[in-house]
């Protein structure tokens, strides 16, 4: 059995980014991985431009202490240009984000002026480039706007069609594989019978997948026989980039998975000092990355999101993501019965006082709700076994996308 640590950093050392490409426009890049840095092919603003309503004038033009009267030629809203240039005590009326005219070289906010029809007083005390936005302020050409390996959210998407660009080039999707395996497993639907439990670590990871951005093929529910698990576990291997199984790789009569796995591909490790989900197999079948997880619920979720995760990300071409950690005080009591890294389920609060953290209640690894309400692990190292109330504790929030 290895430490949660050097699991992590042996399934990641294993991971190799895809590295085909495909175009893709801004509308569907979301959760896409850059290819290439993308360079800026214009100024962002691309022209200089007010930075609120008001009046443009030529500062020269101002009275530096006292009030100064200005006609009024022109209104200018956003959209539209003046290519005229200004002329001495003229000032043009202008709207947030118009281009600013010929000759001027200040804004003055419209609160702190007097119009009387076309004419208006300024008071003394302006600056000059007031309330204006230069072009190139907020990017200028070729700046490096987003790094190769970006995962795009909606505001980058917003920030590359700003910039004119209309067809983004992005890594290739992972596939990954997903089964469930057991003969007590079945698909919700059915009735149940004693002994059988519906397929909720399925769900769980395919939504998981599916949150993260990868492509999914579904194996379905596998059963105890040696057959069927060779067939399922070999379409992986030829079609997929990874393979998720839960449940077939503990130390049971019938947990053929991590066998099969054995005999036709390779296994790097498998039993991790964690808890919850100690019993764990990583390896290689064909061209996929294995990644074998427990079958009990919870057990499965928090290995998938502190291990598996982090690599589905290496292997989507992606920067590493380091794990958001707080430092958050803790309320209640909590007691530990043995030395390994224990992930426990916790509902982290901001309030007036600051941030705390208390448990989501019994830790079992069948108990799914203690995860449904969790937005963070309380994360205690091998060495420690009690938290007590008031107690500063290390959380890992959780993250699904």
């Amino acid at each position: 059995m290895i430490s949660f640590k050097e699991a992590r950093r042996q399934v990641l050392e294993q991971v190799a980014p895809i590295q085909e490409r495909e175009a893709v426009s801004p509308v569907h890049g979301l959760g896409r991985v850059l290819s290439n840095p993308i360079p800026a092919p214009a100024n962002v603003p691309n022209h200089d431009n007010s930075a609120m309503d008001g009046y443009a004038v030529a500062f020269s033009d101002l009275h530096p202490e006292q009030q100064t009267t200005f006609e009024v030629v022109a209104d200018l809203p956003a959209g539209d240009i003046i290519t005229d240039p200004l002329q001495p005590g003229q000032a043009i009326r202008i709207m947030t984000g118009a281009p600013i005219p010929p000759n001027c070289d200040c804004v003055v906010m419209q609160e702190v002026v007097n119009r009387n029809n076309d004419y208006i007083t300024i008071p003394g005390g302006q600056q000059q480039y007031q309330h204006i936005r230069k072009a190139g302020e907020d990017i200028s050409i070729g700046d490096e706007v987003l790094p190769a390996g970006r995962r795009l959210k909606p505001a980058d998407l917003g920030l590359l069609t700003s910039l004119g660009i209309s067809e983004l080039s992005v890594l290739r999707r992972p596939v990954v594989a997903l089964l469930s395996s057991g003969n007590e497993v079945i698909e919700a639907g059915n009735s149940i019978k004693p002994g059988q439990v519906y397929d909720s670590n399925r769900t769980s990871l395919h939504t998981a997948l599916n949150a993260l951005g990868v492509d999914v093929l579904d194996l379905g529910v596998v059963k105890d026989n040696r057959n069927e698990i060779e067939r399922a576990l070999h379409r992986g291997g030829e079609e997929a980039d990874a393979i998720i199984s839960s449940g077939g790789v503990s130390v049971g009569d019938y947990d053929l998975i991590k066998e099969v796995l054995m005999e036709w591909g390779n296994i790097h490790f498998w039993k991790v000092a964690m808890k919850p989900g100690k019993p764990q197999a990583y390896g290689k079948l064909g061209r996929a990355l294995f990644f074998g997880l427990p079958g009990n619920p919870v057990s499965s979720l928090t290995v998938f999101l502190t291990i598996v995760r982090p690599a589905l990300i290496r292997l989507m071409g992606a920067l590493d993501e380091q794990p958001q950690i707080l430092n958050v005080r803790f309320k209640g009591k909590f007691k530990k019965k043995h030395s390994r890294m224990n992930f426990v389920r916790g509902i982290v609060h901001f309030d007036a006082t600051g941030p705390w953290v208390e448990t989501t209640g019994a830790q079992g690894s069948g108990i799914l709700t203690s995860l449904s309400k969790a937005n963070a692990f309380i994360v205690m190292p091998e060495e420690l076994t009690n938290i007590n109330d008031g107690d500063m504790v290390k959380v890992q929030l959780i993250q699904y996308d």
